[in-house]
């Protein structure tokens, strides 16, 4: 095998390391991603695994970014090309929607950055930052959209944008755990009424 094949092989069981962690993580937490279970899922060893990431925190972290740019291909690129402000925003709160309703090959138990801010909320160290940095990442996009359309004109002009984002965000924490615990067939359409209370027009 030369050097160029090695490489690209090398990273494509990464890559496959990653996602299964994703789809075990997303269930059973980030703790329950051991090596083991990858090994066996992967039809690996140990050592091959762990090879790949030298720690179970880079693992982990690894994880974290897989998922962080799964979901951003399942929720943010599909509207990314439309209008700004309202338009977009709406358009992201039902791909949003639908990964939290129904994405599951890939987050078989629910989002996982959802998951993880929980397990790791009072724990201190890299994995914790991880999850706060892609939160914070995200409710300043929601924040940006928000006040674009209170420059459109679409929300009224004593709007605050962060204020707005914290409520989104809380709402589809809200409904990832009425999906995820409860299975409650009315979770969907109570978030869509939140949300349009939420961005009343002037």
């Amino acid at each position: 095998m030369s050097p160029r094949n090695s490489v690209a092989e090398s990273h494509r069981t990464r890559q496959r390391i990653v996602e299964r962690g994703i789809a075990i993580a997303s269930a059973d937490g980030l703790e329950g991603l051991t090596l083991g279970r990858l090994a066996t899922d992967l039809d690996m060893s140990k050592a091959g695994v762990l090879g790949h990431f030298g720690t179970k925190e880079v693992l982990q972290l690894a994880t974290l970014e897989g998922a962080a740019a799964a979901f951003s291909r399942l929720v943010w690129e599909p509207v990314a090309h439309k209008e700004p402000g309202l338009p977009r925003l709406r358009a992201v709160f039902e791909t949003w929607i639908s990964y939290l309703a129904t994405e599951r090959d890939t987050f078989p138990g629910g989002c996982l950055i959802t998951t993880a801010s929980v397990e790791f909320d009072s724990r201190p160290g890299a994995v914790r930052d991880a999850v706060a940095r892609l939160l914070h990442t995200w409710r300043r996009r929601l924040a940006g959209e928000v006040g674009a359309a209170v420059r459109a004109g679409d929300l009224p002009p004593d709007t605050d944008p962060e204020q707005v984002a914290y409520e989104i965000v809380g709402m589809y924490m809200a409904l990832n755990q009425e999906l995820q615990l409860f299975a409650a067939p009315s979770a969907v359409a109570r978030t869509r009424r939140a949300i349009d209370r939420l961005l009343r027009s002037p």
